[in-house]
This record gives structure tokens, C-alpha cells and sequence, in this order.
């Protein structure tokens, strides 16, 4: 059985709160679980304590069992000096699409090519 450590949803409409929770990989976000290991209040401010609260010792326990945590619930444990969290980089998503691009471009050429008619009636 596949372990994943995450986050299950709970709260009204537009107003979240989620459980960090250890679930079969199979059962659904909001569905059966097997332990619960914190809760995690997005809508508290970030230097709030009890923003994310969470079991440590049993968080580890999972993880030795195997258990493995998705990408938000691995900050959580970054955070806390559970896990090492590798940085990510992606220097190409802020970069333009080729759409842009060719807009950039064309208005480039028209610029320059006003640029050019001035400086010929001039």
C-alpha cells in the first residue's frame, strides 16, 4: 500500500483549513485516512503559530514507514528540520511566449520603422 503524507480539505466555500493527514495514495483528498499528523490554516497570517501545527515525532514515524509527503506538506517538514527540500528553479517559466514574442517583435519593427520615416522628413 502506497502511503502519502497530505493535506486533506476541509472548511466553508472560500474559506479553507486543511488536516495534514496520512492516506492510502488510492483514497480520495477528502476521503479516508489512517492518522492524522497536524492541520494547516492558510487563511491565518504567515508568522501566526498556530498556523500550521503539526506532530513531528509522528510524522517521522511515518516516514520511516515508507510514507511519502506531497510537495506542500514537504515545506511544512522543511520548515520544522524534518526533511531536506531540494530549491527548484525554472529560469523559462517568466519568459515570453512565442505569441509575445512576435508581438514584441513586430512592434519593435514598427517603432524602428517610425523611427526611420522621421528621421527621412527631417
Amino acid at each position: 500500500m502506497a502511503l502519502k503524507i497530505r493535506l486533506a480539505r476541509g472548511g466553508a466555500k472560500k474559506r479553507p483549513f486543511y488536516r495534514i493527514v496520512v492516506a492510502d495514495a488510492r483514497s480520495p483528498r477528502d476521503g479516508r485516512f489512517i492518522d492524522r499528523l497536524g492541520s494547516y490554516d492558510p487563511q491565518k497570517a504567515k508568522d501566526d503559530e498556530s498556523r500550521i501545527v503539526l506532530d513531528v515525532e509522528k510524522a517521522k514515524e511515518w516516514l520511516a514507514r515508507g510514507a511519502q509527503p506531497t510537495d506542500r506538506v514537504l515545506r511544512f517538514l522543511d520548515n520544522a528540520g524534518v526533511l531536506k527540500r531540494e530549491a527548484r528553479n525554472n529560469p523559462k517559466k517568466g519568459e515570453p511566449g512565442t505569441k509575445a514574442k512576435e508581438r514584441a517583435a513586430a512592434a519593435a519593427a514598427a517603432a524602428e520603422a517610425a523611427a526611420g520615416g522621421e528621421e527621412a522628413s527631417a
